[in-house]
């Protein structure tokens, strides 16, 4: 209709049907090549990010507790369940938490599927789990379901995030934790003047060398570029309903990335 909402798509504005269409586009387009994108966009420094953010969460059964239930939403690759997975086996001895991928894109997720068969031993396991949802909605996700949320790289792809964050509300056990990981807000200033002119010359360019694939790569500087602030965004998971640790975020790479967090209220 004429008065459907709008949203951004990178620097486009379009209606909020038609961003869902067209992330869905870049990210069947990118799926096989998901990794090599993110190594060129973050020039392979996404690899201890990952590796860092999931460290911070420590998943796995305490002593004395129980199993995690974990989603991963966006994750449709298995990169952040798969860390996940072996950071509660091999630090925390938990043979038994549980991750469930939410991805909306299918594409992603087979991904996901083949490589948690062929590179890890969780795939076909009932601690590895590969679903298609909508992070705004999550209907297959009950109420007070989960011990940790985690979405990494995948909230600026979200059509409505305040819908989302409440939806991550939603489903987290009281005393859950909500933890995400995405690029951020350069500082200082001429750190970021030479980063935006690396995100705006070089990536799409590698992104036409890698993977064939310029446009997709144009989308996802671009939607980077037009994420709140970390300030913004920590108001944003407060605004949803959680408590945030400190100040909300931790930067990493003077801010290339940052994580996160909110715990829901017991």
């Amino acid at each position: 209709s004429s008065t459907e909402k709008t949203t951004h798509f990178g620097f486009q504005t379009v209606t909020e049907s038609k961003k869902a269409d067209k992330v869905a586009e870049v990210f069947s387009s990118v799926a096989s090549s998901y990794d090599r994108m993110n190594d060129v966009m973050s020039a392979g420094i996404h690899r201890l990010w990952k590796d860092h953010f999931v460290r911070s969460l420590n998943p796995g059964r305490r002593p004395g507790g129980s199993p995690m239930n974990i989603l991963d939403v966006a994750g449709g690759t298995g990169d952040i369940a798969f860390r996940i997975l072996d950071h509660a086996t091999k630090i925390n001895h938990d043979t038994q938490t549980r991750v469930t991928c939410a991805d909306i894109n299918a594409d992603m997720l087979r991904e996901g599927e083949r490589r948690s068969l062929v590179d890890t031993s969780y795939g076909g396991t009932d601690r590895i789990s590969f679903i298609v949802q909508n992070a705004e909605t999550l209907d297959a996700i009950p109420n007070n379901s989960v011990d940790l949320y985690t979405i990494s790289f995948g909230v600026r792809n979200v059509t409505n995030i305040p819908t989302a964050l409440k939806s991550a509300h939603r489903v987290l056990k009281p005393g859950g934790v909500f933890a995400c990981l995405e690029f951020s807000k350069v500082r200082p200033a001429i750190l970021d003047a030479i980063y935006q002119r690396y995100s705006f010359s070089v990536i799409p360019m590698m992104g036409q060398l890698v993977a064939g694939d310029r446009d997709s790569y144009q989308y996802l500087v671009e939607s980077i570029k037009m994420f709140p602030s970390q300030e913004e965004f920590a108001k944003m998971v407060e605004e949803a309903g959680f408590m945030l640790p400190g100040k909300g975020f931790e930067e990493l790479t003077f801010g290339v990335a940052s994580i996160w967090k909110g715990v829901k209220s017991l």
